[in-house]
């Protein structure tokens, strides 16, 4: 989005030109791509050890061991956005008209690369520490992209994610935010991630519209800190949901640009009837997000 919005005052006709993917190799778009992601990442990576991590103690490098905290959803959110970032990053690569596999070297790739970077920082905080989870869900998250389109050419199942509001917030606000979009970011309590199946993709010859997914999606409840809560707020326990989905990809319209707004914007999952099932009960949402 960084490396698209500032055309976005070119006038409608320019827009839809600009966002034509192109049959052939456009060097000048593949070199704006390929220089607006380093800027970017480079300047993320150096704000986030500048700003955020200067606020930590620092220390050795060291790896730690994670994988019991937040009911892992956490890792959830590490695949969720290696995922996403791969995606994004051969869809930059595609419009430019690089080959495809040159857009799975280089940008599904894009998303594992940067948060393994970040991981490293990681890695010299005294907060934290370096996490070999982190690592393997950065390479799930990568892995589902490019397996696809290994072995479909195309995304059958798409890593989506949605959220709401919950009280538990409130309870530790520095560990899980205290405005809302902080919460969006970290309260795990209110994060939902969901595999996505195009149901069509999976029976061509079926009547089944293209835009129908059914989902199953994965949260948790009662996550105050990463693996303790206090007696008073009672057990942590996981969430299992069942629901239907669009697959905003296959929404084409006239306008180019729209379609890649859409494209972006697949990475929510959007609220359906949707059945819960964990130890605590069953229960059915009228809409649940």
């Amino acid at each position: 989005m960084f490396v698209l919005l500032p055309f976005l005052v070119c006038s409608q006709s320019k827009v839809d030109t600009f966002f034509t993917v192109s049959d052939t190799l456009n060097k000048s778009r593949r070199n704006t791509v390929l220089i607006s992601e380093a800027v970017v990442s480079t300047a993320t990576i150096v704000g986030l050890s500048t700003l955020w991590y200067a606020d930590y103690e620092q220390s050795k490098f060291h790896t730690t061991n994670d994988n019991n905290e937040w009911l892992q959803l956490d890792k959830m959110g590490h695949a969720f956005t290696a995922y996403q970032m791969g995606k994004h990053g051969a869809q930059l690569l595609n419009w430019s008209g690089v080959n495809k596999n040159e857009q799975l070297i280089y940008g599904a790739t894009l998303g594992f690369t940067f948060l393994s970077a970040v991981e490293v920082l990681d890695g010299f905080s005294q907060e934290w520490g370096f996490s070999w989870g982190d690592i393997l869900a950065n390479a799930a998250g990568t892995g589902l992209y490019v397996g696809q389109e290994l072995l479909w050419k195309e995304q059958r199942i798409h890593l989506k994610y949605s959220f709401h509001h919950t009280y538990f917030a409130n309870q530790n606000p520095n560990k899980l935010g205290q405005t809302y979009i902080e919460q969006f970011l970290k309260d795990y309590n209110g994060q939902t991630y969901w595999l996505s199946f195009n149901l069509h993709s999976f029976f061509k010859d079926s009547n089944l519209p293209k835009w129908l997914n059914l989902a199953v999606g994965y949260g948790g409840k009662g996550m105050i800190n990463g693996v303790e809560n206090a007696s008073f707020l009672g057990d942590r326990y996981r969430q299992f949901f069942i629901s239907f989905d669009l697959n905003l990809d296959v929404i084409n319209t006239n306008s180019k640009w729209l379609n890649t707004l859409f494209e972006v914007f697949n990475m929510i999952k959007i609220p359906f009837p949707t059945l819960e099932f964990s130890k605590k009960r069953g229960v059915f949402y009228l809409f649940y997000y």
